[in-house]
């Protein structure tokens, strides 16, 4: 008798401290900026070896996502609502818009929402697959309904704790594309005026 109620006891503080999808997209929403360091590798298909870069990330929900790699070459990627502008090493400044490369600029969009993890909007694109790992880990899979999406990806998972840590794109060619996020800053809660320079475009 007592073992059971101890059994019961403990599968209800598991059930009690389970991660929500919910509890992660209020957890995001609730940093207004975000900051971290990336390091990504890409598979391609028919290739040997792995291509591997790493920079910076800032994403901020009503400004957008701006992308600094670099190596193995500079490259700064700003995503606004409506354009996005891409800047390879001294080059003139590139505009994409979703009229002149649609399948990039959603690629670019979905980034950014990425970080947010708003259920409403990725669920019109997708089925979700969330997973409570244990410990506060979770892990959200996401299997493109999109016809642009479904022909570029075969699915995207999400995983981390306190904050997104990795995303990795399985192409629907069969190659894939791994960024591990760390050296999260959160603070300071706004811009500071360099980084809302960096949105001027």
């Amino acid at each position: 008798m007592i073992k059971s109620v101890f059994l019961c006891l403990l599968l209800a503080a598991q059930v009690a401290g389970a991660v929500t999808l919910d509890d992660i997209q209020n957890r995001f929403a609730a940093v207004p900026v975000m900051r971290a360091q990336f390091e990504q590798e890409r598979q391609i298909k028919g290739m040997a070896q792995p291509l591997h870069s790493s920079g910076r990330v800032l994403v901020t929900k009503h400004k957008g996502l701006w992308w600094q790699q670099r190596q193995p070459f500079p490259m700064k990627l700003i995503v606004g609502g409506n354009r996005m502008v891409q800047v390879m090493g001294n080059q003139p400044p590139q505009t994409i818009t979703a009229e002149s490369n649609p399948q990039m600029f959603q690629f670019n969009q979905l980034l950014r929402r990425l970080f947010y993890i708003d259920r409403k909007t990725l669920e019109k694109d997708f089925i979700s697959e969330f997973s409570d790992l244990g410990q506060g880990k979770w892990r959200l899979v996401l299997l493109p309904l999109d016809e642009t999406l479904s022909g570029v990806f075969h699915s995207i998972t999400l995983s981390g704790e306190q904050s997104l840590e990795r995303v990795e794109f399985r192409d629907a060619e069969e190659g894939s594309t791994e960024i591990i996020f760390s050296h999260y800053q959160p603070e300071p809660r706004k811009l500071t005026p360099e980084e809302r320079q960096r949105f001027v475009f």
